[in-house]
């Protein structure tokens, strides 16, 4: 084989990968084989002095350009029209169905069908129209006025989603999309940058709309594409066999696009997505509905602005700007200490935002934010979550100075910095250290001290000198009846909770100290493993890591809490008192042979009937391994109430999932026979 065949067969090859991964998510070889076959293509090209047209090394950014330069689109790039709400919504399908009903009246021999309906994700990036002529990507084009783009072909040769060449060959074809920046891989992206990005939309246009193609590389954008705005040789009965030519040609298209035959599944629809939407890894700012029908498009045709086939459903917004009043700083109970900005109050995604989370000391600087009081900031809120600050509007540094403590505010302390956090490290003396712990002690998840509350937590410490954990064990009911409101029965009620929290489990206790960078699931697989409190004690990072889901730093993080002289005397002193975790049960033998027996099974969202800790127990009783995240080896997810970016990575992936409670309940009951 002479050197170009085989330059030839290797870009063909890491093509083939490059698909499988960046758009199928469907990895055929591991990233060291791939990057051997891309160091053997570096050098042939080094070699030779030739890149082919369509090589994977194209994609790393060329040369500084000088200018963009206008590309005229062959077919206008419309836009649409909104609807605000479902009023809106359906004045345009009441519009769009007379349109039909006229036309079928003045042409009955060869009417338009019932109209049915696409519904697709608006994405919040920035517009694509991309050019290929036979087979080849030739242009690449931002949306401009709809007529006129700019051209930025070398910017989007760098998006590994984005073909460079497809199979279908028969003269030119322009391909609208989304480029979008993944809201993960921005925050991977702003750990170490320099200049930290804003926001996902911007950072995506900034990326596509810079001279510099090896900064859009850096960024390692993605993106969506949802049509086929011009064709010299094919043609598609609808919107379906549209989208199967697109997936066939290799282009990567989003999994949420639903059909529906009635409007009000329509209206359900995104009433769904609204749910789902703050789970998604990409922001989206709210949904397009379209007939599918291509003739019926034809035939309603467009307005001056807008086709009349379809519109856009647009959603509150989930991010705005306001003022930046001011900053204080709170004490959590690791002594952590962290920012809260206060804002000038702004409606935000259906709510009144006044307070916004800032994360750390770090997290301020990165963000420009050192000098940002009272000027105007950008604010997002997703799900629940307190809103966050993601930058300053301008980049000057023009307003007044956010000051940096230096001593604790609660105990006045001076604090230390480690990383991007400042921390007060006197864990005795300090009452919100003291106060959480105890609190976080006591919760449900913990030690279930019922009618517990940070409030009781608050009031033990300042009238009983009650300063950690341990100096529960120690009240008496003359001690508690004194208290202000503090009668017998509430005085009892306590001391019960309390001494019934004694027998809890090996896994919540371990839960309840609060080890640092451990979860639920983290001291469950502890309690597990080692069946006592002294054998987690004594474990070592060696062994640690050799646990499901326990890596180095959580690994570190056990041991170097054990082997701290006032956690040991703590838990000494708890022991003393009677507190004796209960070792977990010997599980019985799983069953191998249930619905879920060998499955790698994820659970997310709320489980109202069962609860997450029963149905992890009956899916390992059934021989399922319960693990916390999704990945390729994800055999099955459940889905409760209000489920996040794991149902969502899940159905990106093609991973099966079951939404359904009942229909879990039912299976369990069936493999248990």
């Amino acid at each position: 084989m002479d050197v170009m065949q085989k330059m030839k067969q290797l870009v063909e090859q890491l093509n083939k990968y490059n698909y499988h991964y960046y758009t199928l998510d469907e990895p055929l070889i591991s990233d060291k084989e791939y990057d051997q076959l891309y160091d053997e293509l570096t050098a042939l090209e080094a070699e030779t002095g030739v890149t082919l047209p369509d090589s994977p090394t194209m994609r790393v950014g060329g040369e500084l350009l000088q200018g963009f330069k206008p590309h005229r689109h062959l077919s206008p790039l419309w836009s649409l029209d909104k609807a605000q709400n479902e009023e809106q919504l359906q004045n345009w399908n009441n519009r769009a169905i007379k349109l039909i009903a006229d036309y079928n009246t003045k042409n009955p021999e060869n009417p338009l069908p019932e109209p049915t309906y696409v519904v697709e994700l608006k994405f919040d990036g920035l517009t694509l129209n991309l050019t290929y002529t036979d087979g080849n990507l030739v242009q690449a084009a931002t949306r401009g006025n709809g007529v006129v783009g700019e051209g930025i072909l070398a910017q989007v040769k760098t998006i590994k989603s984005v073909p460079l060449t497809i199979p279908y060959r028969e003269g030119t074809i322009e391909v609208q999309g989304e480029g979008i920046m993944n809201l993960s891989v921005l925050a991977k992206y702003n750990e170490t940058a320099a200049e930290p990005l804003k926001n996902a939309r911007n950072a995506a246009a900034g990326a596509l709309r810079n001279l510099n193609p090896r900064v859009t590389a850096e960024r390692k954008l993605s993106a969506f594409f949802y049509n086929v705005g011009y064709s010299d040789q094919v043609r598609f009965r609808d919107h379906r066999e549209m989208m199967e030519f697109l997936k066939e040609n290799r282009f990567k298209v989003n999994p949420f696009v639903t059909y529906h035959s009635s409007f009000d599944e329509v209206v359900r629809e995104l009433e769904r997505i609204v749910e789902r939407r703050a789970s998604l890894d990409y922001l989206i700012d709210g949904a397009v509905v379209k007939i599918t029908d291509m003739r019926t498009r034809e035939i309603l045709g467009y307005t001056d602005k807008f086709p009349r086939w379809a519109v856009a459903f647009k959603f509150e917004a989930e991010e705005t700007t306001t003022v930046l009043e001011s900053v204080s700083w709170n004490v959590g109970r690791t002594g952590k200490i962290t920012p809260l900005a206060k804002v000038e109050p702004v409606e935000l995604a259906g709510v009144t935002v006044q307070n916004c989370t800032l994360n750390n000391v770090g997290d301020i600087e990165r963000k420009n934010l050192k000098f940002a009081l009272g000027t105007r900031v950008f604010i997002r809120r997703s799900n629940d979550v307190i809103p966050e600050i993601l930058g300053k509007v301008t980049d000057e540094q023009d307003g007044g100075e956010i000051v940096f403590p230096t001593v604790c505010p609660a105990c006045g302390t001076s604090l230390e910095q480690r990383g991007a956090h400042l921390f007060c490290n006197n864990r005795l003396g300090c009452k919100p250290q003291i106060v959480a712990r105890i609190t976080h002690f006591a919760s449900r998840d913990a030690m279930d001290i019922e009618t517990f509350s940070e409030k009781t937590a608050e009031q033990l410490h300042d009238e009983l000198n009650v300063h950690e954990p341990a100096d529960l064990y120690t009240l008496k009911f003359d001690d508690l009846i004194k208290l202000d409101r503090f009668g017998e029965k509430k005085a009892n009620n306590l001391l019960e909770a309390i001494e019934q929290s004694k027998g809890r489990d090996l896994a919540s206790f371990l839960f309840a100290l609060g080890i640092p960078n451990t979860g639920k699931s983290t001291t469950k697989v502890l309690a597990d493993h080692y069946g006592s409190l002294s054998a987690v004690m004594s474990a070592t990072v060696e062994d640690l890591i050799t646990l499901p889901d326990i890596g180095g730093i959580v690994a570190e993080s056990i041991v170097s809490f054990f082997a701290d002289p006032f956690q040991q005397a703590a838990i000494q002193k708890m022991l003393d008192q009677g507190v004796a975790p209960k070792a977990p049960d010997k599980p019985a033998a799983p069953v191998t042979d249930s619905f879920f027996s060998g499955k790698t099974v994820v659970l997310t969202g709320t489980l109202h009937q069962l609860g997450r800790d029963e149905a992890t127990a009956r899916l390992e009783a059934l021989g399922a391994k319960v693990t916390g995240s999704v990945s390729k080896k994800t055999d099955l997810v459940i889905a409760g109430e209000k489920a996040g970016s794991k149902l969502a990575k899940a159905q990106e992936l093609g991973i099966p999932v079951i939404e359904d409670e009942d229909e879990f309940i039912r299976l369990l009951n069936e493999s248990n026979g």
